[in-house]
């Protein structure tokens, strides 16, 4: 969540952050309300309090100031009920209202506003009529659909063969890459992760109509396990000298992908489930913008190694996450469909996450604590990784070449 004093301090710098996001106004309104509410009740307790305190007899209390004593103690009971319950209303409303973006973030719609970075590698330049990494998939009998409807439903899959070895091998991959060059440290966690975890990281109390609830459980399967990696620390105090830490997952994750019907039904792009490989990165202040830039590279050096052509994107304000700052989207390219698709965001949340969460970091000189920030990417989306090599790598006798790094996780050349 934003900080409440700079909410209170600059309400008109949260607003125009919020009408650049296209978000309602109403939600900081509703807060701003309950806010004053909440301080203004908590100013009279405390008057009532302090009455009591002058009224209290230093000697025996007479009848007539026992009752006195008695009927206010009973108001100031009443009255701290009251402001409990607002207290309760001001951080429910707090949860609502999304990140402000940072000042370099171009203003902007949607996706046709995004601000075009740069792009890397060659697309390739086929002599034949490319197909569809869904095509390739079921012709070379590595991706079956009608089984994953069969087991599941709409946009479920079934990897076999070499289509599950890729999936795997790209996995180990990346995870390698990541905790021998760049310094990551592998977890391994839950995929069913509780509420709170959910609300640290900015899921709930918003997004819950896209993520899977398990019924009569405080219990989700995680969309991200972006949730899992930055909760590890919730409710904890790091030593500075421990900053930077950079943790990384490989899981499952699962979205109902609520609003995209009609959107990618075919193929492997936008799946329920999914596997990925999360980055997330927990700093102090001072190395977060540079850490987020530590963290495209990082991204990027997948693609890179596997001679994956695409480009690098930054989120305008209309297509900004909700708790995100800023973002980076790295998109692949599919020569298909003749377009870069998205396999990867990059973001930083500022202190926006370890507000919710209650991370925060003890200074080495002073002792003071105070709030680190949280970033996270994809590094990268497993399944999409999988797609984009079936389009780029594919041959005109319908095989599909694999890439040289994977080549030694695979031992074989050819799907």
């Amino acid at each position: 969540m934003i900080d409440p004093k700079k909410i209170r301090q600059e309400p008109d710098l949260v607003k125009k952050a919020l009408e650049s996001r296209h978000h309602a106004g109403e939600v900081l309104d509703h807060f701003l309300e309950k806010d004053v509410e909440w301080r203004q009740q908590r100013a009279d307790v405390d008057a009532m309090i302090n009455e009591r305190k002058t009224l209290t007899p230093k000697g025996k209390p007479t009848p007539e100031q026992l009752q006195s004593l008695k009927q206010l103690s009973e108001s100031i009971k009443q009255k701290q009920e009251g402001l409990q319950q607002l207290e309760l209303d001001v951080k429910e409303s707090a949860l609502h209202i999304p990140n402000v973006p940072d000042a370099d973030v171009p203003v902007g719609k949607d996706e046709d506003d995004n601000e075009f970075v740069k792009d890397v590698g060659n697309v390739p330049n086929f002599d034949f009529e490319p197909k569809s990494h869904d095509e390739v998939g079921q012709d070379l009998d590595i991706l079956n659909f009608d089984q994953g409807a069969k087991l599941a439903g709409s946009r479920f899959v079934v990897y076999k063969g070499s289509g599950a070895k890729l999936e795997r091998a790209l996995a180990h991959f990346m995870l390698d890459v990541h905790t021998e060059e760049h310094g990551y440290t592998e977890y391994l966690p839950p995929v069913v992760v509780n509420s709170d975890s959910l609300r640290g990281t900015g899921q709930l109390p918003k997004f819950s109509d896209d993520c899977f609830s398990l019924e009569d459980t405080d219990y989700w399967l995680s969309p991200t396990a972006e949730v899992q990696l930055t909760n590890l620390y919730r409710d904890t105090i790091v030593d500075e000298s421990e900053l930077p830490l950079q943790l990384t997952a490989f899981t499952s994750c699962f979205r109902k992908e609520a609003g995209s019907y009609g959107k990618d039904v075919k193929g492997i792009i936008r799946q329920h489930q999914f596997n990925k490989v999360e980055l997330v990165h927990l700093v102090h202040p001072n190395d977060s913008e540079a850490a987020l830039e530590r963290l495209l590279s990082h991204a990027e050096k997948i693609l890179q190694l596997l001679e994956l052509p695409y480009r690098v994107v930054k989120l305008c304000t209309g297509d900004l996450g909700f708790s995100a700052s800023k973002t980076y989207d790295i998109e692949v390219w599919f020569p298909s469909q003749n377009k870069y698709r998205e396999i990867s965001s990059c973001s930083r949340f500022l202190d926006f996450q370890a507000r919710r969460a209650m991370i925060r970091y003890r200074a080495s000189d002073s002792g003071e604590v105070s709030y680190l920030h949280t970033l996270n990417g994809s590094g990268l989306a497993v399944g999409r990784t999988v797609a984009a090599i079936l389009e780029n790598y594919q041959t005109s006798d319908g095989q599909v070449k694999v890439p040289d790094v994977l080549q030694k996780y695979m031992n074989m050349e050819i799907l």
